[in-house]
């Protein structure tokens, strides 16, 4: 599969057009660290888009990175759109999103509200809250 121009995650510019990949997602999932816990949660949309299970693992805060993780096979994604991001504290904060995605034929629309916690200046993923 070649790798996509547009960033997968949906951001735009100020004209509405969608940003390259190589400006949006691209530099964190090369390493960079987000500046923001809605930059993280994008990424981590572009890294299940882009089946990169070494940053999803890696962006997932240690204490709570489960023991296995694998990416569901057959998933085609389909867009994301992000609802909130909220800073609950100094160094936490809430995004609340929906992703849809297709697998099997059967279209799924997964909304959560994930928190994120930013340990020595870089943001991790938590968990999805309720």
């Amino acid at each position: 599969m070649a790798a996509p121009t547009d960033c997968p995650c949906g951001s735009t510019d100020v004209r509405g057009r969608a940003l390259p990949l190589a400006q949006c997602c691209g530099p964190l999932l090369a390493g960079e660290p987000a500046p923001s816990a809605e930059r993280l949660m994008r990424s981590r949309y572009s890294a299940f888009v882009l089946a990169r299970l070494d940053y999803l693992l890696a962006s997932w805060r240690a204490s709570a990175r489960p023991a296995q993780f694998e990416l569901e096979p057959g998933v085609k994604w389909l867009g994301l759109q992000v609802r909130e991001h909220v800073l609950t504290g100094a160094d936490t904060a809430e995004v609340e999103f929906v992703a849809r995605y297709r697998v099997g034929g059967r279209a799924v629309r997964q909304q959560a509200r994930s928190r994120f916690v930013r340990e020595d200046g870089r943001w991790f993923y938590v968990d999805d809250v309720g």
